[in-house]
């Protein structure tokens, strides 16, 4: 009766290890003494981008700091739109407590974030927007205000008169439609033109590429405006390997300001100035944890922004 006993009780222990294991695999939040440990998607659109990569590692180690309450699985949908659409929908069918998205499109993205929100899954939606209102919040900064911000600096640097190439960003997602209308605001009146643009996708190779295309075409550029830091270095190394240098007489813009990229470019002298444009990751995380502990968020989060030159750099930037 005794060994009946003993081979009935650790087979009792075998079945609830296992529907512990299920029960983790699946994303539900599991039940530690006192307190629930929640499992958070975050889909990147990309991490060829170090920007994006910085964004990622923003989340983790904002993550870190609440260990014992959220675990963070991260996928890179490789800047391929099906992808991310596949990767929201696998988040659904694991039942995650909550979702997060950097999407690369904001139209395609659009329908799998209403899925997950309509499951009643919350969705946090980073940096990119998507259509409509089927999401539980956007985090990200004012990119028309980034735009016309660094339109009105330029029209400043050049007197309000001059010629300017403009590398895009990825013109089917937000930021990059957004860093366009407010820099077109921004030189609104002035004798700026824009006599050369380029959709670069946010790469550095392809920017670096372009403006090969557009010093070729014009004896006179005055100054680059770059959607992001890699594209203004792409173009500023485009200028110095034609070796006449060009590299010296053109103002090179860009966004972003991450410390080791745009920030050391402005220092170093590469770029003229950068516009910051926070990752949001922290923030993410913050308001992640404020969701799932019911409380209520805004819809829209906006971060700020600040501008670095040679003049403000080592005093960390001025604010905007």
């Amino acid at each position: 009766m005794k060994r009946i006993a003993l081979a009935l009780a650790f087979a009792a222990l075998v079945v609830c290890a296992g529907c512990g294991k299920k029960q983790q695999q699946t994303g539900q939040a599991t039940e530690t003494p006192g307190k629930k440990r929640w499992t958070i998607g975050m889909s990147q659109c990309n991490l060829g981008e170090p920007w994006r990569v910085q964004m990622n590692k923003d989340i983790e180690e904002a993550a870190k700091q609440h260990a014992d309450e959220i675990e963070v699985i991260f996928k890179d949908a490789q800047n391929k739109t099906e992808v991310q659409q596949a990767q929201v929908r696998e988040f659904i069918q694991m039942g995650v407590d909550l979702i997060i998205i950097s999407p690369k499109e904001a139209r395609p993205l659009t329908k799998p974030v209403a899925e997950a929100y309509q499951k009643g899954i919350p969705v946090i939606v980073l940096d990119r927007k998507v259509e409509g209102d089927q999401y539980t919040c956007f985090i990200g900064a004012d990119n028309v205000k980034i735009g016309r911000e660094a339109g009105k600096y330029l029209v400043k640097l050049l007197g309000g008169k001059g010629k300017v190439v403009e590398l895009k960003g990825l013109m089917t997602s937000t930021p990059g439609q957004e860093r366009h209308k407010g820099f077109m605001e921004g030189i609104a009146g002035s004798q700026i033109q824009i006599i050369f643009d380029a959709d670069c996708q946010w790469l550095e190779p392809i920017a670096q590429r372009e403006m090969q295309s557009a010093l070729a075409r014009f004896p006179q550029i005055d100054a680059v405006y770059a959607h992001n830091d890699p594209s203004a270095h792409g173009a500023y190394l485009a200028a110095r390997q034609e070796g006449k240098g060009r590299e010296k007489s053109i103002k090179f813009i860009g966004i972003d300001a991450l410390p080791h990229e745009g920030v050391r470019y402005v220092r170093e002298g590469i770029l003229t100035a950068t516009f910051e444009y926070p990752t949001g990751g922290k923030e993410a995380i913050e308001t992640a944890l404020k969701i799932l502990k019911g409380e209520q968020v805004p819809k829209n989060i906006t971060l700020g922004t600040r501008i670095y030159t040679k003049e403000n750099v080592e005093q960390g930037g001025e604010p905007l």
